[in-house]
């Protein structure tokens, strides 16, 4: 199956929306509209000669344990070297360990683009890049030292090791033991789960970030430390040393992401290293963690970004049926499938889906690069906000998009030759792993719109005003876009008065709606991003831009989203303000 990088649309949500090069953000200025061209388009090269081919393939093959060894598809390794030497995973990360500074907005449209093309693939250093990340961020001096260069270079890879065979979400029960030593180190000893790249054939070494109970700490997740545990032991030198206790169970039969080995993990004594402070292993993971929950959101909406172009191309060239409104291919035996109101219906739902969850990402990376390269106490209370909604919203629409997808090609799309399945197949676990989407819901009605006194929800609600308020005298802009986003708006801040009012008194009430309000959020979030999109189209277009055909395209998009799927806030309010009676009313025993 094919695939290009959008990058057109990238380069519009970056220079035009966003405005990036003009941005105060410390690296924003040289993000000039070239530069960025041709860092986009180099990946999209990458990804479209030589990511993209090994997709279906490597679904096919999946990965292997043989006498210990775990083997990647055929073709993994010779990409795994294009990808480290392009330098792909250092782009945003520091250059005193041999990456290049960029801001992480650059990443995160480079990651859109390679997880399109082979996401299973692209999870061996998008792990890595997380895994390193919370190295140098709780790491000693001697740590970063010795993993940052060569986890950087993906010489060497990292996982993150959470999940117990007995406990998920739950982290509070795990059994994993470290005992210290006295050298210092630890030896970690149990079993986990589902680990994502957790060994293979593409590099000399694995980091393993495992999190485990040392003595003294207490029961929960208070009692919790995190521990590198490499593969092979590091001499001081740099240079690897013998096996470590550390080994694969098993490799996981999965529904999809078969090119990626997600493993059990055996720990025997292996030896580890304290990674921050003893007994406060869950913030430190929490770093890895709250990365790779915004990494799967993108996940949720890259893999429907090749199953819509393949659905698009199936819908012109497929002969089903006659328009109703009369033959429009009256030469052929019947018109293509795109001429059918139904088939329009399913193709706009997926590309205003598409392009509103491109524009949110972005503008949740630029909000991530303002709040630490600017040190913007508020940028990072707003995307803690967004992180759950991002997540939890795109994977889900993610998801029905891919399904979409595979719709469009009837009876074709369920048959595995065509690869439609893949795409639903591979979307299905971002809705599941780093946190369910039920607990991204909960957190984010629990935890995070009560966080430092609802300011960010409320810096939110500013945001979404202001713009209102600033564009409000644009009479195209007000019909199409202002109106729809006040009133679904109106509907997110009903429903966070709601949760006030009943919250406190009946929990369940929140808690019953909490999947709801995601949701909601999450269309207001969009409805924000198609607002904003619109200005930019409409003021390219009054500059007499060249490329008319894109900015009315973008301009016919957003107006699709804002009359038919910005409504469903009304039906998610509805829902919310239905309380937990309807949720709860039946015991147990009548399930």
């Amino acid at each position: 199956m094919s695939y290009t990088a959008p990058t057109r649309d990238m380069q519009f949500v970056l220079n035009e929306v966003l405005e990036v090069s003009s941005s105060d953000v410390p690296g924003y200025g040289e993000l000039e509209p070239d530069f960025t061209s041709a860092i986009l388009e180099e990946a999209g090269k990458l990804a479209r000669d030589v990511l993209a081919p090994l997709n279906a393939s490597g679904d096919r093959e999946g990965c292997r344990l043989e006498n210990g060894v775990v083997y990647t598809p055929e073709g993994f390794k010779a990409a795994f070297e294009a990808m480290k030497a392009g330098g792909w995973n250092g782009l945003d990360l520091p250059e005193a360990y041999g990456g290049q500074n960029l801001p992480t907005i650059m990443y995160t449209a480079v990651g859109e683009i390679f997880v399109s093309a082979n996401m299973a693939f692209n999870m061996y250093q998008g792990l890595t890049h997380g895994a390193v990340g919370t190295i140098l961020a709780h790491g000693t001096e001697a740590q970063k030292a010795t993993y940052a260069p060569k986890m950087i270079s993906l010489d060497w890879t990292g996982t993150m090791n959470l999940t117990e065979p007995h406990c998920g979400t739950d982290l509070g029960q795990i059994r994993t033991k470290a005992e210290p030593q006295d050298d210092g180190s630890y030896r970690i000893t149990g079993q986990k789960i589902f680990i994502s790249a957790g060994d293979h054939d593409m590099a000399e070494n694995v980091v393993h970030l495992v999190l485990a109970k040392a003595p003294g700490g207490g029961e929960g997740t208070r009692g919790i430390s995190l521990f590198i545990v490499p593969k092979f032991l590091v001499h001081e030198d740099g240079s690897l040393g013998r096996r470590n206790g550390v080994s694969v169970g098993k490799i996981e039969e999965k529904m999809g992401i078969h090119g990626n080995a997600t493993c059990v993990m055996n720990y025997d004594g292996a030896v580890g290293y304290l990674l921050g402070e003893l007994h406060r292993g869950m913030s430190a993971m929490f770093t890895m963690m709250n990365e790779a929950r915004l990494a799967v959101g993108i996940q949720g909406y890259a893999v429907a970004e090749p199953a819509y172009q393949a659905a698009v191309t199936y819908a012109k060239e497929r002969l089903q049926g006659r328009a109703v409104t009369g033959a429009e291919n009256p030469s052929g035996p019947a018109d293509p499938l795109i001429v059918h109101p139904d088939i329009r219906r399913n193709l706009m739902d997926q590309k205003s889906f598409l392009e509103g969850a491109r524009a949110f990402v972005l503008w949740g990376a630029a909000l991530l690069d303002r709040a630490h390269r600017s040190d913007d106490a508020a940028a990072e209370g707003l995307i803690s906000l967004l992180t759950p909604v991002i997540k939890g919203f795109l994977t889900d629409k993610g998801f029905e998009a891919a399904v979409n997808a595979q719709q469009i090609f009837g009876g074709h799309g369920y048959i595995e030759e065509q690869g439609m399945s893949q795409f639903a197949r591979d979307a299905r676990i971002t809705m599941i792993y780093e946190g369910a989407n039920g607990v991204q819901a909960l957190d984010l009605v629990g935890r995070k719109l009560a966080a430092d006194g609802g300011k960010p929800v409320m810096a939110f609600f500013e945001i979404v005003k202001g713009f209102i308020k600033e564009n409000e005298g644009d009479e195209a802009l007000n019909a199409d876009f202002l109106e729809p986003l006040k009133a679904a708006s109106k509907d997110l801040q009903a429903a966070g008065m709601y949760f006030m009012a009943e919250g406190m008194k009946n929990p369940n009430a929140a808690l019953s709606g909490s999947y709801d309000f995601m949701h909601l959020f999450g269309h207001v979030c969009l409805g924000l991003m198609w607002a904003r999109s619109a200005k930019a189209a409409q003021a390219a277009l009054a500059n007499a831009a060249a490329d008319r055909a894109f900015y009315e395209t973008k301009l016919a998009t957003g107006r699709y989203y804002m009359a038919r799927q910005l409504p469903l806030t009304a039906t998610h309010l509805a829902r919310i303000r239905s309380g937990a009676e309807p949720v709860m009313s039946l015991p147990a025993e009548a399930f």
